[in-house]
């Protein structure tokens, strides 16, 4: 059995971590198996949105650092290109894929796997779910980008109250806190998260790209560059059939069938 199960279906690309026993940490090899999926969903048309997910009782325990090289075999700079080319690069993937990613979280999401969460564009988490900062109880540096993601999400204040204490967030807690868009119960994941994926892969997918685009820079720009962005996004916008058919549609008052061109 895969450690990693990937299939199509109605436009959805879904993405499953699939090694319960070790509540899904992440092996080098499925990093960049994700990294490659994510990258074959924006350029493929026929895929208009991505789930990722996972099997078992664990979204993703963090990293598996086994095989990792010890700190007597490191020289200066190996761990910050490590970090670059491992960590960083893999949740940059999440944020620069070009069609809307959905986590559907069953269960535990500890370190990179919480802000492989946090990385995407809608989270969906099973009541049982929770999610950790769990660095500070290995002696470690948050990586893969969560000082970067938190504050974002939930000001740095809270941010760095889930970072210096390590504590589990439970899903209810999280929803309160804004860093998931929903709760459900466990055995409704998978049916919400195929309605989502499946509604958004039938929306404007370009337009939809293209709105990720602006709000994942909006954190990052100010005013003058963030409204030249949004004028660019309308212009490209307005090339797109889906966009065509979007207005053609309110004007014929009748539902817009989008293709995602």
């Amino acid at each position: 059995m895969s450690d990693l199960l990937h299939t199509v279906e109605n436009g959805v690309s879904w993405i499953t971590l699939n090694r319960p026993e070790a509540m899904n940490a992440v092996t080098w090899d499925q990093r960049e198996r994700i990294i490659a999926l994510l990258a074959e969903a924006s350029a493929d048309p026929e895929v208009r949105c991505v789930v990722v997910t996972a099997t078992g009782r664990g979204f993703c325990a963090g990293a598996d650092l086994r095989g990792a090289p010890s700190s007597a075999e490191r020289v200066a700079g190996d761990v910050a290109r490590m970090i670059r080319g491992g960590a960083q690069r893999f949740i940059a993937a999440v944020l620069d894929c070009e069609k809307p990613v959905i986590a559907a979280v069953n269960g535990t999401a500890a370190g990179i796997g919480a802000h492989l969460a946090f990385a995407c564009d809608l989270v969906l988490a099973a009541d049982s779910a929770r999610f950790i900062e769990v660095f500070v109880r290995r002696g470690l540096v948050p990586d893969g980008g969560g000082a970067y993601l938190l504050p974002r999400l939930i000001g740095p204040q809270r941010a760095k109250e889930l970072m210096f204490f390590g504590d589990a967030v439970p899903a209810t807690e999280a929803l309160g806190l804004g860093l998931v868009n929903r709760v459900v119960p466990a055995e409704e994941l998978s049916k919400t998260a195929r309605e989502w994926a499946e509604r958004l892969a039938q929306g404007p997918t370009r337009a939809l790209t293209l709105t990720k685009q602006l709000v994942n820079a909006s954190l990052d720009v100010d005013r003058s560059v963030a409204f030249t962005a949004e004028a660019t996004a309308q212009e490209i916008n307005m090339t797109t059939r889906d966009a065509q058919e979007g207005v053609a549609s309110f004007v014929e008052r009748r539902e817009a069938r989008y293709e995602g061109r």
